[in-house]
């Protein structure tokens, strides 16, 4: 009886294991970005994914539990999305707070996980095909999984940031076609692993001192160097720096707490904190100063009569400042550029909205619930897609807090002129890991881009980057900072700026072309021998 007993919970461990393997492995995919920044584990971490998913089309595994896997990484590496919770200072009760900010982290968790089962879907589909086949297929898939999650309003957890900032030679990858460069890299090596592991036992190599190789173990290893090799030879491009396209541009990291921002003492301290910090940047002799988003959260008609812009006609320096546009009974968050009579001559408004921080989504059939539980404004709006940014320097790269995770946005500007990029940020209601995710966005853009990027946020991480990705200062966290750098404008085109993310219709229509013409070839043989 007790060996029965026994035997059962064998057998229940070993159907279970599978799935515990694959959400084990999905976590340490997580733990490659902010809080713990372990990068290189983003090469072996998909393997055991890989393992269980081509097992499982040869009908070992049934179910293969590729959900588990996009849970465990876009769970641990949007876990900082519970910061916002509890949201009293909207005036949201602590419970209500607690579901939204619980349903956020799980549903993009879950749409995570789907986009993983699908892709896990196409590969037990194709799973009897050559490994060198499904390596292709498998890659293939996955970028054009991701390109289609960043094409909605739900993005952020590329497989190519878990390589940023610690890997920069690897991230120059992206100035040929993008982020989805990066990630091609990162699963191809995987694959690659993963089928040497597969057919250990039949792919030694014939030449006699490489016998007891694994060919796709080789093949693996000469990815990653000449991946490596590519990517040092984009990041050691020397940068130039021509006086004439010289910049010196101030930040002020106002560290006003959210909770204060729309009361009277907040918006006091904000008014006290920018000016300042402006005054002591102006004196410094910079060319320019950029505020965080919302710095002042007043409507563009009251701008004018602040204490800011009355220094700004003072002193005669340029200034970005963060407030609130206007559109009809909407309002837009809006990044206005003050020329030095203190006019305003252009304005960004932010295009991409955080679903349910700052719009509600399928609004005709979720306003009601969520109205129920906060009574968050639901009345901002977007700005348009296409719009550009010019300033007394020249035109630049416009980009608004969550804007930063969405490459399509720098890659457009940079295209249209854009000779530098501007980044305004106000990661406040999260913990620390948010905006040192976030700092790593922004050196993918300005690596893709090629452009010098200043970044100014509200409690931090503020920072200054060159083309290559290297920080050249970033802020204290909740701390008030004032810091000048010069950048510099540039009007070099990447590959990727010019002919944008060509690299996954290559490998979509390779592979499906691949797969067709060996689909093509076994019923042609088969018809031969019947």
């Amino acid at each position: 009886m007790q060996k029965k007993q026994n035997k059962k919970q064998g057998e229940r461990l070993t159907a279970l294991l599978p799935y515990l393997i694959a959400l084990a492995s999905g976590i340490l995919m997580g733990l490659t970005v902010a809080p713990v920044g372990a990068w290189l584990l983003a090469w072996i971490a998909i393997v055991p994914l890989w393992v269980l998913v081509v097992t499982s089309a040869k009908g070992k595994n049934k179910f293969p539990p590729a959900f588990l896997w996009g849970i465990g990484y876009h769970g641990v590496a949007l876990s900082w999305i519970t910061g916002i919770h509890p949201m009293t200072w909207l005036g949201v009760p602590w419970l209500p707070s607690l579901a939204i900010t619980l349903f956020c982290w799980g549903f993009i968790s879950a749409l995570g996980g789907v986009f993983l089962s699908i892709w896990a879907a196409v590969m037990v589909r194709l799973g009897g095909q050559k490994p060198w086949l499904r390596v292709l297929i498998g890659t293939a898939v996955w970028c054009g999984l991701e390109s289609l999650w960043s094409a909605g309003p739900l993005w952020w957890s590329s497989l190519a940031y878990t390589q940023s900032p610690h890997n920069l030679v690897i991230v120059h990858l992206g100035q040929l076609s993008g982020p989805n460069t990066v990630t091609a890299a990162i699963v191809a090596f995987n694959g690659l692993i993963a089928e040497a592991y597969i057919n250990r036992q039949d792919t030694k190599m014939s030449f006699a001192p490489l016998r007891f190789v694994n060919k796709y173990l080789a093949i693996a290893t000469a990815l990653l160097i000449t991946l490596h090799l590519i990517g040092f030879i984009l990041y050691s491009r020397p940068i130039a720096q021509l006086p004439e396209a010289a910049l010196k541009v101030g930040i002020v990291q106002g560290n006003i707490p959210n909770r204060l921002l729309r009361s009277s003492e907040g918006f006091r301290r904000a008014q006290e904190n920018y000016t300042n910090g402006y005054l002591t940047l102006a004196d410094q002799g910079v060319d320019a100063v950029l505020t965080p988003e919302g710095a002042l959260p007043i409507f563009q008609r009251n701008l004018l009569g602040t204490a800011l812009v009355a220094a700004v006609k003072e002193k005669g320096v340029v200034a970005w400042i963060g407030a609130f546009g206007e559109r009809g009974n909407s309002y837009t968050i809006s990044l206005f550029t003050f020329n030095s009579k203190g006019e305003i001559v252009s304005r960004y408004d932010k295009s991409k909205l955080v679903p349910l921080g700052e719009y509600i989504p399928f609004e005709g059939i979720l306003g009601k619930l969520v109205q129920r539980l906060s009574p968050l404004d639901a009345h901002q709006v977007a700005g348009s897609a296409n719009q550009l940014f010019d300033t007394p320097f020249g035109r630049a790269i416009a980009s608004i807090c969550y804007e930063s995770a969405f490459p399509e946005q720098f890659r457009r500007q940079a295209a249209a002129g854009g000779q530098f990029i501007v980044s305004s940020s106000n990661d406040a209601h999260y913990t620390a890991s948010m905006p040192f995710q976030h700092h790593a966005q922004d050196i993918m853009r300005a690596i893709e881009s090629d452009r010098w990027s200043a970044r100014a946020t509200n409690t931090g991480y503020s920072a200054f980057v060159d083309p290559h990705g290297r920080t050249l200062w970033m802020s204290g966290y909740n701390t008030y900072e004032t810091h000048a750098e010069t950048i510099y404008r540039r009007q070099t085109q990447t590959l990727y700026v010019r002919w944008g993310d060509w690299l996954t219709p290559l490998l979509l229509i390779s592979s499906g072309g691949a797969w067709l013409v060996i689909r093509g070839i076994k019923k042609f043989s088969n018809l031969g021998n019947s």
